[in-house]
């Protein structure tokens, strides 16, 4: 299994940027009041990535043999979790971008600067979600045997 490459992530949360950016654009020209995230999705988000951490933190140690015990399924388990981690943390980037986005000319407005506010939090933590999954990836990668050279494969690979 390949590492997620971080100018792919960057890629999806460019275009996500974008589209969320054209489609608030022509909801607000029709009449749609755009509302502030709930503080609820910033703290969801914080919790994922946490989570997603602490299991990354326990495949390293297993990695560098500081825990034997490990389930090798868990592991690679663990390695699909932070690639979906940092694919959703990219997508959701995003969104909270384009959010931002549409907002951010009119600042001196309360509503609008409630939005851009709410919004900026959760983008701050899309943005840690998504690094968390690189960062966990990272860690899941297991050297391959001596008779399998330059195989690359991680955690999560099958052989």
């Amino acid at each position: 299994m390949r590492r997620t490459a971080w100018q792919r992530l960057l890629a999806a949360a460019a275009g996500s940027t974008v589209l969320t950016y054209a489609v608030l654009r022509i909801a607000e020209s029709r009449g749609v009041a755009l509302l502030p995230p709930p503080v609820v999705s910033v703290l969801v988000v914080l919790l994922i990535a946490g989570v997603v951490l602490a299991m990354g933190w326990a495949v390293r140690q297993y990695a560098q043999g500081n825990r034997p015990n490990l389930d090798p399924l868990v592991a690679a388990r663990t390695v699909v979790l932070a690639t979906a981690a940092a694919w959703t943390g990219a997508l959701l980037t995003g969104w909270y971008a384009g959010q931002v986005l549409v907002v951010v000319g009119d600042l001196e407005i309360a509503a609008r600067r409630d939005v851009a506010e709410a919004a900026g939090a959760a983008l701050v933590g899309t943005v840690l979600l998504a690094v968390v999954g690189l960062v966990v990836e990272r860690w899941c990668e297991v050297k391959p045997p001596d008779d399998a050279p330059g195989t690359g494969l991680s955690a999560g690979a099958a052989t």
